[in-house]
């Protein structure tokens, strides 16, 4: 087997499974919408900083209530894995039945900026309303999971010689 031919295979392992992946988490919005936004809620009211020990700080003061708000931010994240999962799977077929890399190359990074929009969006989301202090692991997928995506833009965009 050449390099060329096996680094196809490794790029499109990465890729299959990246856009498998932004499926299962879209669908899994779509389908338990509500539980997605009372996760969110729960984020955005600051509840987890209200339970038993009570974190009092002056943080507290931005948590919001709003139903509303709550759905809206799940809304933009949904708009984002939607926008990724297409690019990806256009991407995925480009790469490994369509015409190759470099028509794949342009769908496959927009999938991978999406993506990265969605999980700044949670990030900065979760650092406004204080979730490092009761939800770290929720906070660390979010930053594992931006490895992940950073990872996959160095494999689709460095040149191998």
């Amino acid at each position: 087997m050449d390099t060329q031919t096996s680094l196809m295979i490794f790029q499109g392992t990465c890729f299959l499974g990246f856009s498998l992946w932004l499926s299962v988490a879209l669908i899994n919005n779509l389908h338990a919408f509500a539980s997605s936004v009372g996760a969110i809620g729960a984020t955005m009211s600051m509840a987890p900083l209200r339970q038993p020990p009570v974190i009092d700080i002056p943080l507290l003061r931005r948590g919001l209530d709003s139903p509303f708000m709550h759905r809206l931010a799940l809304l933009v994240i949904v708009v984002l894995q939607a926008a990724a999962v297409l690019a990806a799977w256009a991407g995925c077929y480009q790469l490994l039945l369509g015409t190759g890399l470099e028509a794949a190359r342009p769908w496959l990074n927009l999938a991978l900026s999406a993506a990265l929009g969605f999980l700044f969006a949670m990030l900065l989301g979760g650092l406004w309303f204080g979730y490092w202090i009761r939800q770290e692991g929720l906070q660390l997928t979010h930053l594992v999971l931006v490895i992940w995506v950073l990872l996959d833009f160095v494999v689709l965009n460095l040149r191998w010689a």
